[in-house]
């Protein structure tokens, strides 16, 4: 399972969730697909995680793996495809964003769909002194500083310190990525 949505899945409305392959792999394939199929009936949240690089350009990618760690101090992990181009940029930057994205922002997803170095063309950013790039149009976002950054198969989990909540919680968040397709979760 990739934390990079749309790099190991299915773009939505392509794929049924099945395994596609035709003839059998090896044990370890095999259960490598089992798992992929399996982990796309687990709902999850789609985050965009964003910084700036060393000479001062926004980057960012989108995220599923993303939770909650703890409350005393607040932390958030979020699990980075070390094959990303955008991994070693983020895994470096002191600070990053989480942008907790809900219905109606699939847009944002289908941007963050381009080459690396064309992700922000035309995204709106908010205005401030933001030490990462924080998009105007993302409902939600969190404010984060690296706390740790440890290995986790092919996979590394950035740990961030929160040190702020931008946006209305009660009113946002509900986006996922369910069955390698959007999904809304939504409470009236």
């Amino acid at each position: 399972m990739s934390s990079t949505l749309l790099a190991s899945q299915s773009p939505p409305g392509t794929s049924t969730g099945a395994p596609t392959h035709t003839s059998p792999g090896t044990p370890a394939q095999d259960l490598a697909e089992a798992f992929r199929a399996a982990m796309s009936a687990l709902a999850a949240p789609v985050t965009l995680v964003t910084c700036y690089d060393d000479l001062g350009r926004p980057r960012g990618l989108t995220a599923s793996a993303v939770s909650s760690l703890s409350l005393t101090p607040p932390l958030f992990l979020v699990c980075l495809d070390r094959t990303s181009r955008t991994h070693d940029t983020l895994t470096g930057a002191e600070e990053f964003a989480v942008h907790l994205l809900g219905p109606g922002e699939e847009h944002l997803v289908t941007r963050f769909m381009r080459p690396a170095e064309h992700r922000f063309d035309g995204v709106p950013l908010a205005a401030g002194s933001h030490r990462a790039p924080v998009i105007r149009d993302a409902s939600l976002t969190l404010h984060c500083v690296r706390h740790d950054v440890l290995e986790g198969g092919d996979h590394t989990i950035l740990v961030g310190r929160v040190t702020a909540v931008g946006g209305e919680p009660a009113h946002s968040g509900g986006l996922l990525w369910h069955r390698r397709g959007f999904a809304h979760a939504r409470r009236p």
